[in-house]
């Protein structure tokens, strides 16, 4: 004989997909939502919705998860986290816990939100309401990677788009501008410029020659 609470486990996991379908489709593109099974952390993803953070369905439990299936009493929301993508790009993110009938986590919602958009909004509205101001141009000095990244998205607002946007051709631009300003001699420069572009660093060594 079946087991009642397996069947209403799958009851739960099946309204739970479809919430994750709904939220993926109403925040797209810039909200990953991602469905984890904690009952089986070993292959834990079973749906990704609007996929940015390069993720599959069945990989394992994130550590979060983790937490919750080792103690129950875990907070069930954490909201409005920073997080941050394998290729550098900045999220928030909000994951919710979800309880069986006996108080174990079995389930967890997670939206990831990529903020790269939000910041380049950001600064084409900053690039609007700018004003001009007597002296000589401001400097980012020393160059590092967020400044490097400052410069690739500051580049993108004045042309009213984000970085992963770009054209080819104003890829190339903003490859010779920033070869010029010496942001090429940072250290990992090229893989911090690809992962902020989308782009491979095959991509960004073409478009510097």
């Amino acid at each position: 004989m079946a087991d009642p609470r397996d069947a209403a486990r799958a009851a739960l996991f099946e309204q739970l997909g479809q919430i994750a379908q709904g939220l993926g489709e109403t925040f797209a593109p810039f909200c990953e939502v991602v469905l984890h099974d904690l009952t089986d952390p070993a292959q834990a993803i079973l749906a990704i919705h609007n996929n940015l953070s390069g993720r599959a369905v069945g990989e394992p439990a994130t550590e979060l998860g983790l937490a919750r299936i080792a103690d129950p009493d875990y907070p069930q929301v954490v909201a409005n986290y920073a997080n941050v993508f394998a290729d550098g790009r900045q999220a928030k993110s909000t994951s919710i816990g979800i309880k069986d009938q006996d108080g174990a986590y079995v389930a967890a919602l997670c939206l990831n939100i990529d903020l790269t958009l939000f910041q380049a909004l950001q600064g084409m509205v900053g690039q609007f309401a700018r004003t001009a101001a007597p002296g000589g141009r401001e400097s980012l000095a020393p160059v590092g990677a967020d400044a490097i990244r400052t410069r690739i998205d500051d580049f993108a607002a004045r042309r009213a788009t984000t970085p992963r946007a770009l054209k080819a051709e104003e890829r190339r631009d903003l490859l010779r501008d920033l070869k010029a300003e010496g942001c090429l001699e940072v250290r990992r420069a090229a893989e911090i410029i690809a992962a902020h572009l989308g782009v491979s660093r095959a991509t960004v060594y073409a478009d510097t020659k």
